[in-house]
């Protein structure tokens, strides 16, 4: 059960999130433009090369976390729903397939997207205004060790079946 309320908490979280980008799309629009454009960074000529200006090219690249965040929330959806349908065992074993699926949807978002790309490649810790670097360490931080506990965690069905486990 443990399991299924993590994995539904950051579902509820990243379904929140992809919704709000959706209703609200021009909020993080500008944050997605501001970083890559890099025009609130230091301005130096050796980072300054790999400001992208298009806002087109800006624009194609909201659109697609948009769309990963949207599928990695289906994707946890899913896997809570699998977590308290139907009895034991191939459930537990697909709820955290499909779990541990979604979390590395986010891991690889916030991880490589925001802290690696956003971070560093677009210099986004120089920004006071538009730097997002704690925000997505936390959902990180979060992502990792859900995915952490529902590999670690016993199912029902292994304490049941443990031979050395007193009822």
């Amino acid at each position: 059960m443990t399991s299924g309320v993590l994995t539904g908490t950051i579902a509820l979280y990243v379904t929140l999130v992809a919704f709000g980008n959706i209703t609200d799309f021009d909020s993080n629009q500008q944050f997605v433009r501001h970083v890559l454009a890099m025009d609130t960074t230091f301005k130096d000529e050796d980072l300054m090369w790999r400001a992208i200006d298009s806002t087109a090219l800006q624009d194609t690249a909201y659109v697609a976390i948009i769309a990963w965040e949207t599928l990695a929330a289906l994707v946890l959806l899913a896997a809570t729903a699998m977590w308290f349908a139907g009895p034991p065992g191939d459930r537990v074993r697909r709820a955290r397939q499909a779990g541990t699926v979604g979390l590395l949807m986010l891991m690889l978002l916030f991880g490589a997207g925001f802290i690696g790309i956003g971070g560093e490649w677009f210099a986004m810790w120089q920004s006071e205004k538009w730097n997002g670097l704690e925000a997505a360490t936390r959902v990180f931080m979060i992502s990792g060790i859900v995915l952490l506990l529902i590999h670690l965690l016993p199912s029902a069905s292994a304490e049941r079946t443990d031979p050395g486990s007193e009822d």
